[in-house]
């Protein structure tokens, strides 16, 4: 009887460890279920006024899915007796590696900005203007300019986005422009008025 006993008390620990385990991720898939439904529903009702592309719900609902499933598993681990102290200091790490390098996007998506601006107010090239980036040697005919790039279509009608601060960083030459800049038009006047 002492054997049964033992046996028995020594295996509830682990059916006791095994029905939390089937609870937790009974439980997580309720609640990844739940999430799924609310969040994109949420989603597509404030798309059209935030402008929110559906592949941009979609990668939000699946790292807000994914992060249930990492608290999940992170939970039966402890469960289990894992000591996950050392794998939280992973995660925070690579938390804190996203982050740096999402400050790095950042900064580059407010270079390309800010160098978009300069670009409106001091006008080096106008669409349909010929640029060439030196030394790269990427040339072709500006055909659009947005907040990040500058569009060039090369002869062969491949097109090249050229990032704006890199404008600022690289030199380049324009041809193609049939408009003289404004001290070529003063120079032609005062010239003009001279020989006359």
């Amino acid at each position: 009887m002492d054997q049964v006993a033992a046996w028995f008390s020594h295996d509830s620990a682990h059916l006791m460890t095994a029905l939390l385990t089937v609870f937790l991720l009974a439980g997580a898939s309720v609640v990844v279920l739940l999430v799924k439904r609310l969040f994109r529903n949420a989603l597509k009702r404030i798309e059209p006024q935030i402008g929110l592309s559906l592949e941009t719900v979609f990668t939000i609902t699946r790292v807000i899915t994914g992060a249930v499933w990492v608290i999940t598993v992170m939970l039966i681990l402890e469960v289990w007796g894992v000591r996950v102290a050392a794998l939280w200091a992973v995660l925070a790490s690579a938390a804190a590696t996203v982050i740096g390098v999402s400050f790095l996007a950042t900064w580059t998506m407010v270079s390309n900005i800010t160098a978009s601006i300069y670009i409106s107010i001091w006008r080096p090239f106008h669409l349909g203007d010929i640029v060439e980036v030196l030394p790269e040697a990427a040339k072709g005919r500006v055909i659009d300019r947005n907040l990040m790039f500058v569009s060039l279509r090369e002869q062969n009608e491949n097109l090249i986005h050229i990032p704006n601060y890199l404008l600022f960083q690289k030199i380049f030459k324009v041809s193609g422009g049939d408009d003289p800049s404004l001290f070529e038009a003063l120079e032609a006047k005062t010239s003009s008025s001279r020989q006359a």
